[in-house]
């Protein structure tokens, strides 16, 4: 049964063959052959129906009745009937209720009592006709489970251990196990996750991530099913397969998304279970109103069921979620499609979300008494042997430096070292070939060896410091050559997104972090967060407490943070948003909305999408649902609707519901600012 609710076609298995589907357009069709030939055979009281709202005046019908023993319009009718009472009976008896199949079946009984026949072989054909375009359109917003199925290719280049050759084998995906070897080539997408053994590649990770350039990925790295190899062939130890993959995880997360149900489907739910009951108390009254008018009470059951009003909902939903994946977000269902366009405040975490989360150097400088390549150069000799951080920073941007350098004519390599010293939390000390003894760390490092400070080194320790940067120094024989900082850097898109939530109209954005204060001033500032809005030094406790005070102020949070430190302030939240969570249980399980790549812009996408379905629920609900169901109640109850009519109106109402809510998949085509766009 579709979400319609009236057990027409009750299949809860979507067609995955074109048998199946075509077997599904057999129904309406067959009813569809018999409704004409019937039409032939009673055109004169089909005019008298619909012109004189069913009084044949000539009397004609009855002749052209006599053209065969049998009304066709019966053939039809007790089809279409018998389909939608025995699916509606094992719905009622599956949910134990009554459910708004009844209406149905009571008006196709009473349009056999009232040999209404072509009234009700129109009214089944249409109930059943309607229910299959439905299912057809709404297959179209289901379709992104199928989509990211079908990333996964059915087959694999596993190494054979038979007979001691180690070829590689194309077998079925399904026999690929964990810890087995398999080769990914060129232009092939990867089966399963795992670490790369052997070999280099670029792997567009856009599926899953968003992100459009490729990613280069060498041995120790990993890689994940669903993605591409653009370029190279490497060798993948199997470390997850099946439902157990990044990809498969996000498969059962986005499946249960669109069965979960918000708050505004659980009520629309709820008064369902009531509206039958309701409606035939109303057709009751109609009953004694027009003094026992039995085609008034017939159109009145075939308008009444409240189909639309079930579909309002899950439509928007199961839309909203398949856009989102196609994207690399996965949304949690309705409850959190409705949650997040209602935030109006939002937390950030700072380091992994608005930052990097990898130090980097920031600023180079040297105090006049050599170059910026040979205090760069004297750095590297002595940092490249450290498995620090910052040591790995500075090694990287030597390298990033070195390719300019040497295209200008100079060239930075790392000096030869015979002595190397690491002096915990203080920096390295490092003996040269040439017998120079070079030192690279923090003025604590440099005091304690006795080296005389520098008034240019003092003020370079000042600047970076107050900015809240890490501020090494780098010395040559007791003289202070120059200076580097390093520090967490912010994301491009940081304050490109900060705008557009504050355009959108959230105001208040507070920044969480367990960083100092100076470090986190520094940050906000760039990404235009007021310092007010700064809370630092935070415990991830401390965190939560802060997201509970501001619940009891009645604000609506949303807590946009890694996914791993900050797991319970995401849970805490009523949007917990998970950033960067490739490969990363934890983020999928704690988080309502996954981020799947880095980009932060998706966040303002994923508000702009939450505010435009709440806005489509309402106009499903109040035009298409209620609006339309009042007024159809009424026309019909007054005469003005006949049952063929009140058919028609009904699986209207319905279309328009999946129509509008379809519009959903295509959101966000036209530009990132989601947010902006739609407000």
């Amino acid at each position: 049964m579709h979400e319609g609710g009236h057990g027409i076609l009750d299949n809860q298995n979507k067609p995955k063959t074109l048998f199946q589907t075509v077997s599904k357009f057999i129904p309406p069709l067959f009813l569809l052959i018999f409704i004409i030939l019937s039409i032939v055979q009673n055109w004169s009281l089909i005019q008298a129906d619909l012109l004189h709202h069913g009084q044949d005046e000539d009397g004609s019908g009855d002749s052209v009745r006599k053209w065969f023993q049998l009304d066709l319009t019966l053939i039809p009718m007790l089809l279409g009937g018998g389909m939608i009472t025995y699916t509606t009976l094992v719905s009622m008896i599956g949910k134990r209720q009554i459910t708004a199949g009844l209406l149905v079946v009571i008006a196709l009984v009473a349009s056999a009592l009232t040999e209404e026949y072509l009234a009700g072989a129109i009214a089944a054909f249409i109930m059943i006709s309607g229910e299959f375009l439905e299912d057809l359109t709404l297959a179209k917003t289901r379709n992104a489970v199928q989509s990211l199925i079908k990333l996964v290719p059915e087959t694999a280049w596993c190494q054979s251990t038979d007979d001691g050759n180690n070829d590689w084998v194309q077998v079925p995906l399904k026999k690929v196990k964990l810890s087995d070897r398999i080769l990914v080539k060129a232009g092939e997408r990867i089966p399963v996750d795992g670490e790369i053994l052997s070999g280099e590649a670029a792997i567009d990770e856009s599926s899953l991530t968003g992100e459009s350039l490729p990613v280069d990925k060498s041995s120790t790295d990993l890689v994940f099913a669903g993605t591409i190899n653009r370029d190279g062939a490497i060798e993948v130890k199997v470390t997850k397969i099946g439902r157990n993959t990044t990809i498969g995880r996000i498969i059962q997360v986005v499946f249960q998304a669109q069965q979960n149900k918000g708050e505004t489907q659980r009520v629309a739910d709820e008064f369902a279970r009531y509206f039958t009951p309701l409606i035939l108390a109303i057709a009751t009254i109609v009953w004694f109103l027009t003094d026992g008018n039995v085609t008034n009470v017939t159109a009145v059951l075939l308008i009444a069921c409240p189909c639309a009003l079930v579909l309002a909902t899950p439509t928007a939903v199961v839309a909203s979620v398949g856009n989102a994946a196609k994207k690399g977000i996965l949304i949690k269902g309705g409850t959190m499609v409705e949650a997040v366009g209602q935030v109006d405040t939002v937390c950030l975490d700072k380091t992994g979300t608005l930052t990097k989360g990898q130090p980097a150097v920031v600023a180079l400088e040297t105090f006049g008494l050599v170059s910026e390549e040979e205090v760069l150069q004297l750095a590297l000799s002595a940092e490249m042997r450290s498995e620090h951080p910052i040591a790995q920073a500075i090694t990287s941007f030597s390298r990033q430096a070195g390719a300019e350098y040497q295209a200008e004519g100079n060239n930075i390599q790392p000096l030869p070292v015979t002595e190397f010293e690491i002096i915990f939390g203080l920096g390295i000390k490092v003996k040269l070939e040439s017998g120079d003894d070079v030192w690279v760390g923090n003025w604590r490092l440099l005091a304690q060896e006795g080296i005389q400070s520098h008034p240019l080194a003092d003020k370079f320790l000042s600047q970076q410091e107050s900015a809240g940067r890490t501020a090494l120094l780098v010395a040559r024989n007791e003289l202070i050559l120059g200076g580097i900082a390093v520090a967490d850097t912010l994301r491009k898109e940081a304050k490109d997104m900060v705008t557009s939530l504050r355009q959108s109209g959230i105001q208040n954005i507070v920044m969480l972090t367990g960083d100092n204060q100076t470090t986190a001033n520094t940050i906000a500032e760039e990404v235009g967060i007021d310092s007010d809005s700064v809370r630092a030094q935070l415990l991830p406790e401390e965190k939560l407490d802060y997201i509970r005070q501001l619940q009891s102020e009645n604000q609506k949070v949303a807590m946009i943070g890694d996914g791993v430190n900050d797991a319970p302030a995401l849970m805490v939240a009523e949007v917990g948003v998970a950033m960067g969570a490739i490969g990363t249980d934890v983020a999928i399980e704690s988080a309502g909305i996954v981020l799947m790549g880095n980009d932060l812009r998706l966040l303002n996408h994923v508000i702009g999408l939450s505010r435009k379905s709440l806005r489509l629920i309402k106009q499903n609900i109040m035009f298409f649902a209620v609006g339309m169901n009042i007024a159809g109640i009424a026309l019909a109850g007054s005469g003005w609707l006949t049952p063929i009519m009140a058919a028609v109106v009904h699986n209207i109402s319905s279309a328009f519901v999946v129509i509008n809510s379809s519009r959903l998949l295509g959101f966000g085509r036209t530009g990132n600012s989601a947010v902006s766009q739609e407000n």
